[in-house]
């Protein structure tokens, strides 16, 4: 099957597009797109991947499924488009960034920068109908990525894995914790975040220290 995705991601997890099960999802999402409203714009599914080539990545922050309402959905996780107002759970992130690095508040909240220095931003569930959360999961969305997970963890070495929430941390088992930082902890969301784990975390810092150890340069967050 022919899927416009960046070719390095191809070359390593090309073989999915030929399953059964790729193409049931192909269909699903193409009725979906056709009959409803759904997000990201087709162009910008598999922007995580396009923005951050296999062989770029150095960082990995997983989320479970794209933003469901109007204009904030770009392709990567925890992202919105500029002059849109940053979600909550951003604005979390953001905090604990100052936080952490002393760094100021960015001006809008699109992680493209993020992307670009080789963070890969991978929702789970790459799509969804709008207003209505988790509508597109089970349907194939996450064999698809947990076979990216895979790939990146056999390919890859000295990767830095952001794992947050209960739904994050259950791919750590997809990941070869002895090659790689696997850094776990409390979703950013108010509802974890004020019930305490994602504050103090220091993730960032510490991804920082990890890549500079292995000869990477920092992620300017």
């Amino acid at each position: 099957m022919d899927v416009r995705i960046e070719p390095s991601w191809a070359a390593h997890v090309g073989e999915e597009f030929d399953k059964p099960y790729f193409a049931s999802l192909v269909d699903f999402v193409r009725r979906e797109y056709a009959g409803t409203a759904c997000y990201p714009p087709g162009r910008e599914i598999f922007n995580a991947f396009n923005l951050c080539p296999f062989d770029k990545v150095k960082v990995v922050i997983i989320g479970q499924d794209p933003y469901h309402e109007p204009g904030q959905a770009e392709g990567l996780c925890f992202s919105v488009k500029e002059g849109v107002v940053p979600p909550p759970s951003l604005v979390n992130i953001f905090k604990e960034i100052a936080s952490d690095l002393g760094s100021p508040m960015p001006a809008n909240g699109s992680l493209r920068r993020w992307a670009c220095q080789g963070v890969l931003l991978l929702n789970a569930t790459l799509t969804v109908r709008a207003h209505q959360a988790a509508s597109h999961q089970r349907h194939g969305w996450e064999e698809f990525t947990d076979a990216c997970i895979r790939a990146l963890s056999r390919g890859r070495r000295h990767v830095v894995y952001m794992l947050w929430g209960g739904f994050a941390r259950s791919k750590a088992k997809l990941i070869d914790g002895r090659d790689n930082l696997v850094l776990q902890c409390a979703h950013p969301s108010p509802l974890s975040a004020n019930r305490g784990g994602w504050f103090g975390n220091r993730h960032f810092s510490r991804c920082n220290e990890y890549l500079r150890k292995n000869g990477y340069s920092e992620i300017i967050w």
